[in-house]
């Protein structure tokens, strides 16, 4: 399994786009996505997981949409390249 890092596009930010930490990390759970851990209320997201950053992305969107009513985007990539990134 390849570890990720998630950023969520405007969620907790002025009021709007709210979305509680706990929540998301049982959602990336049950969607089978590994060990989901958040940092604060930032809508960053950490998990392990098979499969490609973009799959993932479409995957993540549209559960958090039909799940909570928000409509984000998330951008997803490798530890590695955030790493490169850095």
């Amino acid at each position: 399994m390849t570890v990720f890092i998630a950023l969520l596009r405007a969620v907790n930010v002025g009021g709007k786009g709210k979305l509680a930490m706990a929540d998301l990390r049982a959602m990336a759970g049950e969607m089978g996505l590994a060990a989901p851990q958040t940092l604060l209320q930032s809508g960053n997201l950490v998990f392990s997981a098979k499969g490609k950053a973009a799959e993932l992305e479409s995957a993540l969107e549209a559960e958090t949409a039909r799940r909570f009513g928000v409509k984000t985007s998330f951008l997803i990539r490798t530890a590695a390249e955030w790493d490169a990134l850095i």
